[in-house]
């Protein structure tokens, strides 16, 4: 007999309860704040929206299915099912933060403090949750691109919004910088690092990089199975060149990346915290990832 579906919430802790866990009381986190020049009463305001929200959801969810909660500094010691639904509760990037961990299940993202959040990747407030639950049910869904990094020893790194290869502390970075679309021309360079963005990814550091460089090619659709890839402050020397600074990857198209520093890291959509490290000698290969995030409505 088939296992009915289960709900996954996943939430992060609010600002509220992060203030009162560090300073103990309510009266003392307002104190903190109050001599910051903050009001407590919007933080509070917001962790009631968030709560209620939570609580709509849980509520939506048909009697016969099984729920599970995860907070978000969880994520990378949950197990996720195939049979899973995921809903995040949350801002836009929550959603980015648990897609690399999925496989194909369904995500639905509610808004919990409209007006707030763009809605890029939340799009539905939490009295949608019941009628988004069947829908995902039904196989309903955007299938958004992502982009992956495997490096020459297996570690791999999956992201939603973009990946970004360079020193910890964004200093200099020193590589070999390779790509299929140029015949297989290698250059090597010493940057502030690369960065390989989605569509989805437009709409942050990637649209930022972009316009800073007046692009012209056309940024990516959350959908579309294109990448645009930036080079990020490259430094002309007599060992190091910059004619490999920027363009788009499709399809297999991969830009592979070969270290010539002593440790560069590898990291997706803002986590730092959970890099892949590379030594010197080490190759990566970024591109279109074969798995895409399934997001209802």
């Amino acid at each position: 007999m088939s296992l009915a579906p289960r709900v996954v919430l996943v939430h992060r802790t609010t600002e509220y309860e992060e203030l009162t866990a560090r300073h103990g009381t309510h009266g003392q986190a307002a104190f903190f704040l109050s001599s910051r020049g903050r009001d407590i009463t919007e933080v509070v305001e917001r962790h009631r929206r968030t709560r209620e929200a939570l609580s709509a959801v849980v509520a939506a969810v048909p009697l016969t299915w099984r729920q599970a909660r995860v907070e978000r500094s969880d994520l990378d010691r949950f197990l996720f099912a195939p049979e899973d639904v995921v809903v995040v509760v949350g801002q836009d990037g929550l959603v980015a933060n648990v897609a690399k961990y999925l496989e194909g299940q369904p995500v639905v993202g509610i808004d919990a403090d409209p007006g707030r959040n763009p809605g890029v990747l939340v799009r539905h407030r939490p009295g949608d949750a019941g009628a988004l639950l069947a829908s995902a049910q039904g196989g309903n869904a955007d299938e958004l691109t992502m982009v992956e990094a495997v490096a020459d020893d297996t570690q791999r790194l999956v992201a939603l919004n973009e990946i970004y290869l360079g020193a910890a502390g964004h200093q200099t970075a020193r590589y070999r910088l390779g790509l299929d679309e140029y015949g297989g021309a290698v250059e090597p360079q010493a940057s502030s690092g690369v960065l390989v963005g989605t569509g989805t990814g437009a709409t942050g550091w990637l649209r930022s990089v972009w316009q800073e460089r007046g692009e012209r090619l056309p940024l990516p659709g959350p959908t579309d199975e294109r990448l645009l890839w930036f080079v990020r402050e490259a430094w002309p020397s007599p060992a190091t060149g910059t004619s490999l600074v920027g363009g788009e990857l499709t399809g297999s198209g991969r830009l592979s990346l070969t270290v010539e520093s002593d440790r560069l890291i590898v990291f997706g959509d803002g986590m730092e915290g959970d890099a892949v490290e590379l030594v010197w000698g080490q190759t990566v290969q970024v591109g279109v990832a074969g798995v895409r995030l399934r997001l209802v409505g």
